[in-house]
This record gives C-alpha cells, sequence and structure tokens, in this order.
C-alpha cells in the first residue's frame, strides 16, 4: 500500500460525502500501512472525524501531528507499535484499542491512562481501574521527588546556577527515585522524569494538581513489610491494585528452625522473611480452592547486558490450567494464561532478539510452558499472549528447558520415554514460531528433570529419570538424528528400589546436586571426576563429593534447585519445609569427602497462613527456587499456595 490519497478516505469513510471534513468514521484496517503512509497535512482534513479503524497494518509510530482533535474512538490493533505517547494529541479519546502490538507492555497501559484524561474503555475494558492506579502512582512518585528536591537543595552551594541545578536535579531524581514493582520502572522513571522538571522549572513551589498527595505518611506505611495470603490477585491492567476482600494477614510463627549460626554448625543463617501467600492458580478463581496442585517456578533471568547487579524478581508458576507471572516485590499477579483442560508441569524462559520491518532491534522474554496435552505454548509475557502451540509429544510433557547457549534450542522430556530438541525459531511478522524438531533422544524410562551440563552444554544432556541419571550426546554436528543414552551414572549399586533421580542442577561449572537415588539425602558429585573415569563403559558409578541430609520421606518428585552465583541449594519436603545449604564450604574442600551427611544451613517452616477462616497447618512443597542473587525465594505447594519469600 502506498500513501493514502484523498480518493482513498472517502471511499472508505463514514458517511459517504465528496468531502472529507464530513467524514465521522474511517476504516483503514488492513492496508498494510506504514507509519509514514499518514500524511498529517492530509489526515488533518478530516475535521469532524470520530472514529478511525488502523488495525491489521503495519505501524510503528503514529505521527505526533495528526490534527485530529474530535477522535473518540481508536482501533490500533495488531500493529508494531512501541511507543505510545503520541495518543497524547487526542484529549477527547474515550475509547482504545492497542491488543495484538507485542512490543508494548503494561507500562504502556499506564501511560495511556495519564494521557488520555477522557478515556473510558482500553482493549474492551473498563480504563477507571487503570486510571485510579496511575492516580495513586502519581501521588507516590510526587511526594518521593518532592522529598528528593528538598535534600537536594539543602546539599547545594550558594553559587550553583539555576540552570545547572535544574538539569543535575532531573538526573538525580531519575538515578534515586524509585517506587513499585520492577516490571512498571519504564512507567515510574517516565513519570519521575516529567515531574522533576516541572519541580524544578517552578523552584520547588508549583506541581501539577493530579500529582499532590493526600498523605504524606503513606511512605512510611508503604515500605513495610507484610504477609497475606491473597486469592486470584490478577489484574490485567492494574497490577498495583489488590483485592481488599481476598487477602488476610497471617501471622508469623515465633521461631524459624536454624539460629544465627545455621543447622550445620558451620555456615551463617540466611536471614528470610515470608511475604505472601498467593492462591492465584484457583479454578475459577475460587478461595476455596486448597486442591490445585503448583509443580514449577522459574525466575525471569536479566537480560540487559552489562548491568551491573541486576537481578529479576519476576518468577513465573505453573499448576492446574493456569500460568502465572508475579512480581515477588508486591506479590501482584502481573500475568495469568489460562489453557481450559490443561494441566501445567513445567515452564522455562529465553530471550529473543527480534528485529521489526523497519530495522529495528527489539528484546522478547518468551516463556514456554507445558503439561499433560503434550503440548508446549510460548507466552509472550509482556504482551499477554500465547504466540505459538508446539504438539510435540503424544503423552504428558513432565519438565522442558532452553539451552544455556541456543536461544532457541528447547529440550522437552515426556512420559513417552523421549526428550526432543526443538529450535523454536524466531517469529515471523505475524510474530508465530515455525518450530523444527532437531534431535530426538530415547530414554528406556521416564525422564523427569533436565540438565545441560554445565561445562559443556552443547555436547551433553543430563537427566534425572525414573530409572536413574543418563547422559545424551546431543552434538549437531552429528549424521544420528536419533540417538540412546550414552552413558548411565550410578549412585547406590544394588539398590534397585531407588534408582529414581527426581531432582537435578548443577551448583557451579562441575558439581552436580542430585535427589532420590538415596532415601533422606542429597548428593553432590563431580561431573569432570566421574567423566575421566568413564573410559568407555555405558555405566560409571558418580564420584561423590559430599552428602547433604534431607528429609526422610518416602514420598517422591520434591524437586531441587540451585542458586549458582550464591552456592546455595534448595529443596521442599512433606512438611510444607524449605531446606536451604550454603554448601561454598563444601566445593572448596579436598577428598575424601566427609563421612556424615551434612545438616542444612537453615530449614524455613511452613508459617501456616490462613485461608476461608481456617490456618492451613501442613502442605507439600513440591518446588522451590530462588532468583540469582537470592533476595527473593518461591515455593509452590500441592495446596494451591505460591509461598514467596525474602531475604531480609
Amino acid at each position: 500500500m502506498g500513501p493514502l490519497t484523498v480518493r482513498v478516505l472517502l471511499e472508505r469513510g463514514q458517511p459517504k460525502s465528496d468531502r472529507l471534513g464530513r467524514i465521522r468514521s474511517l476504516d483503514l484496517s488492513g492496508m498494510e500501512l506504514l507509519s509514514e503512509h499518514l500524511d498529517p497535512k492530509l489526515l488533518c482534513r478530516l475535521t469532524q472525524l470520530q472514529e478511525l479503524d488502523l488495525s491489521n497494518n503495519q505501524l510503528e509510530v503514529l505521527p505526533t501531528n495528526l490534527g485530529l482533535s474530535h477522535l473518540r474512538i481508536l482501533r490500533c490493533a495488531n500493529n508494531q507499535l512501541g511507543d505510545v505517547t503520541a495518543l497524547c494529541q487526542f484529549l477527547k479519546l474515550e475509547e482504545l484499542s492497542l491488543e495484538g502490538n507485542p512490543f508494548l507492555t503494561v507500562n504502556d497501559n499506564l501511560k495511556v491512562s495519564f494521557l488520555l484524561p477522557k478515556l473510558r474503555k482500553i482493549n474492551g475494558k473498563d480504563a477507571s481501574l487503570t486510571c485510579s492506579q496511575v492516580e495513586n502512582l502519581n501521588r507516590e512518585l510526587t511526594n518521593r521527588v518532592t522529598a528528593h528536591w528538598e535534600k537536594f537543595i539543602a546539599a547545594l552551594g550558594p553559587e550553583e546556577k539555576a540552570e545547572k541545578v535544574q538539569a543535575d536535579f532531573v538526573k538525580s531524581a531519575i538515578r534515586h527515585v524509585h517506587y513499585g514493582p520492577e516490571s512498571l520502572s519504564e512507567f515510574t522513571q517516565w513519570r519521575v522524569q516529567m515531574i522533576s522538571e516541572e519541580l524544578a522549572a517552578s523552584g520547588g513551589t508549583r506541581v501539577s494538581a493530579a500529582n499532590i498527595p493526600e498523605k504524606t505518611p503513606g511512605v512510611a506505611a508503604a515500605s513495610r513489610p507484610r504477609v497475606r495470603l491473597a486469592a486470584m490477585k490478577r489484574l490485567v491492567d492494574v497490577p498495583l491494585k489488590l483485592s481488599p476482600t481476598k487477602r488476610m494477614c497471617v501471622s508469623l510463627p515465633d521461631q524459624v528452625e536454624g539460629g544465627p549460626a545455621g543447622l550445620s554448625g558451620s555456615q551463617p543463617a540466611l536471614q528470610m522473611e515470608p511475604l505472601y501467600f498467593l492462591q492465584c492458580h484457583s479454578r475459577n478463581n475460587s478461595p476455596q480452592d486448597l486442591k490445585t496442585q503448583l509443580w514449577a517456578c522459574a525466575f525471569e533471568p536479566t537480560w540487559e547486558e552489562g548491568r551491573s547487579g541486576a537481578t529479576s524478581q519476576t518468577v513465573a508458576t505453573c499448576g492446574g490450567e493456569a500460568v502465572c507471572v508475579i512480581d515477588c516485590q508486591t506479590g501482584i499477579v502481573l500475568h495469568k494464561y489460562k489453557a481450559p483442560g490443561e494441566e501445567f508441569f513445567s515452564v522455562a524462559w529465553t530471550a529473543l532478539t527480534v528485529v521489526t520491518q523497519a530495522g529495528h532491534k527489539k528484546r522478547w522474554s518468551v516463556l514456554a510452558a507445558a503439561g499433560l496435552r503434550g503440548q508446549v505454548r510460548l507466552l509472550h509475557v509482556r504482551a499477554g499472549f500465547c504466540c505459538g502451540v508446539i504438539r510435540a509429544h503424544k503423552k504428558a510433557i513432565a519438565t522442558l528447558c532452553f539451552s544455556p547457549t541456543h536461544e532457541t534450542h528447547l529440550f522437552t522430556a515426556s512420559y513417552d520415554k523421549r526428550i526432543i530438541l526443538w529450535d523454536i525459531g524466531m517469529p515471523n511478522h505475524d510474530y508465530e514460531f515455525q518450530a523444527s524438531q532437531l534431535l530426538t533422544l530415547d530414554s528406556t524410562s521416564i525422564p523427569l528433570r533436565l540438565c545441560p551440563v554445565a561445562s559443556c552444554p552443547d555436547t551433553h544432556l543430563l537427566a534425572g529419570c525414573e530409572g536413574g541419571c543418563c547422559c545424551w550426546d546431543v552434538r549437531l554436528d552429528q549424521p544420528q538424528k536419533r540417538r540412546g543414552c550414552e552413558v548411565e551414572f550410578v549412585f547406590c549399586e544394588g539398590s534397585a528400589s531407588t534408582r529414581r533421580v527426581d531432582g537435578l542442577a548443577f551448583v557451579n561449572e562441575d558439581v552436580v546436586a542430585s535427589k532420590g537415588s538415596s532415601p533422606g539425602t542429597i548428593c553432590l558429585w563431580s561431573w569432570s571426576q566421574t567423566w575421566l573415569r568413564r573410559g568407555s563403559q555405558s555405566s560409571v558409578a558418580v564420584v561423590v563429593l559430599a552428602q547433604l541430609q534431607w528429609s526422610p520421606t518416602e514420598l517422591a518428585y520434591f524437586s531441587l534447585s540451585t542458586c549458582p552465583d550464591q552456592g546455595i541449594v534448595l529443596c521442599g519436603d512433606e512438611e510444607g519445609s524449605v531446606w536451604v545449604y550454603d554448601v561454598r564450604h563444601l566445593l572448596k574442600q579436598l577428598s575424601p569427602p566427609p563421612a556424615a551427611p551434612q545438616a542444612p544451613t537453615q530449614i524455613l517452616k511452613w508459617p501456616q497462613p490462613g485461608a476461608g477462616g481456617q490456618p492451613v497447618t501442613k502442605t507439600m512443597v513440591n518446588m522451590v527456587v530462588a532468583n540469582a542473587a537470592f533476595t527473593y525465594l518461591a515455593a509452590l505447594t500441592d495446596s494451591n499456595i505460591v509461598a514467596i519469600w525474602r531475604r531480609c
């Protein structure tokens, strides 16, 4: 489609007329329009236009001077928009559709609510709640920027020039004023800049009325940690809105096991506090649902290169028919995806660099989720939609993981006793994936956990299976595309009843933590030393470095995890407790290994939150993970509760 003409506008406008100034509704959808095709000199002649449909085009930006002063309804769904600030020119806009723009996030929804004072609906939903949250954010940010101004001015010398003071203050405010979850930082920093520029220009005496805080003590109150049980706190467009009828405070336990010296006696205990207990996977959003089993969770990696000290506080959880994305700082469910009839067992993150038609690079966070149906759903989390389904297996998928070196390579492990390596590819211009199968790995038993070998992820894959721990050659330059297990690792010879390995993760480049082969213990063993022993054998005993004491339960499928940067191993149990091991001292010691299993550094006891007026006194923690900096910890239970802990 080339540039728009008067003839095209008259043909597609309503009511039919020979004058542009009489058109009130204009449909320009599905015309493959680019941003440069929207000629302001032509469109500004539509002086009475009230409704404009630009859906299903290829727009990346909207011109800032379209001059449509009477526009009330604007549809821009299914484009490639990456910025919404140009919408501020439509001051009378009441309804707006931005669905299907994969580069827009919840931050842009908040910007829209701020920029358009008369907006009633956004993406077909009532915008009043979003507007209310924007007002609350503005109030808090204004309060903080004002406090920062007073501190900044007090530190200035008398010789400072006004122009330099203003510029320095704006930079300082952007750097130091923060509020709300990390996922909303784009919006909050945008508003901090606007507020600080206005405040500095007025010499600290004038702030827009919309930003005046009602109560200054709210800052201190908002900063205090709280522990609460919230049933279904998902808010699609308003991530900061918490339902007051669905939260209940719980009392902290009198004592969290593991004193200052730690249970092991050699490592100090990590000070952790429970923050939130969420029932966000409830069927039909019922607060009475304490039966949905939650199986897997994963923190979103921080993709910003070179960002010092960056760490994620966003965790994806799965269980029942839902996948949730939760901000651990606030306990807010940022996104929720449902697949009726599915039961999700596993989630995994990757990041893709997508190039738009205009040649601009965008970074996508993509979440893969799979379970009972044998299908992998690829979710564009920030835009909030499923952009691909891979029909991977005929039986349920037990677990999946992305390659740490190839962002599009995905391993899926199924109850059909096969592991398949997929290349999900890059999304096309319709944001759809076309996956291709690269390898099929056959197992003699059901694979339960997948773990690319840390020191050589492109050549070998470990899997914890019902029948033991196996390793496959996954080199893609080999001709055979269907392969059997290359070597099996043996833990307890002659003990067939305990061959299952249901926990598996690397603690560092060499040391592996595994669970299930020996009741009541977690084994730390050396990949490199074990591999050197192998020779041409198809079965080899692992080189054990240490044993960690764990629950004596006979129950299975409590998945362990590690925090390699911190030297931490984590595992839940049948009592709702979280076992925490700081193993850095064990990684440094030389052989022989300690004779007795090492006690945990700390055990976080189940705090017994309340639900439906009754305490949840007992549960099982199926999986527990921490972010890279070990500032937040998420534990998933058998009773539909996601527990969020924070390091003090």
